[in-house]
């Protein structure tokens, strides 16, 4: 080998390592995952009437499968009662209580939970769902699905 070639051959090596090393993703955060919702009645099943609406912003990470979570909302009947994420339930599905909210249900409604690893499953594919009920509206008054923010 030349010694040009040589040269070239280290310099090739060095600068693929270094390339590399600037791909590698620099937020210690890449873990955390977004999600939102948009809590109207009309995603009620069956729909509703209020005119009610929300948002749900939560961030769930992998690693530790901890679930953090702001709902917002405002125009609702009445005072929230209850709230809870259910699932598994795709869009447009009924299921059960799979996490309720604790603490004070006024807006915002703020929490946060370690999920067990079925629970993480189904909230990563998209089968959980935020709904909040009101007396006038037991069954749930503004739903939203969680959604993997684009």
């Amino acid at each position: 080998m030349t010694p040009f070639r040589t040269l070239t051959s280290c310099t090739l090596v060095v600068a693929s390592l270094l390339l590399g090393a600037c791909t590698a993703p620099l937020n210690p955060d890449t873990t955390k995952v977004a999600f939102r919702g948009k809590l109207s009645a009309s995603e009620e099943v069956p729909p509703g009437t209020s005119t009610g609406t929300g948002t749900l912003k939560a961030t769930f990470d992998t690693q530790s499968n901890l679930l953090n979570w702001t709902v917002t909302y405002s125009g609702l009947t009445g005072p929230v009662v209850a709230g809870h994420f259910h699932g598994p339930a795709l869009l447009g599905q009924n299921a059960g209580v799979a996490l309720g909210f604790s603490g004070s249900l006024d807006s915002p409604i703020k929490g946060s939970a370690t999920l067990t690893p079925a629970q993480a499953a189904d909230f990563m594919a998209g089968k959980w769902y935020v709904n909040l009920h009101t007396a006038a509206n037991k069954g749930g008054e503004i739903r939203a699905q969680a959604l993997l923010e684009p």
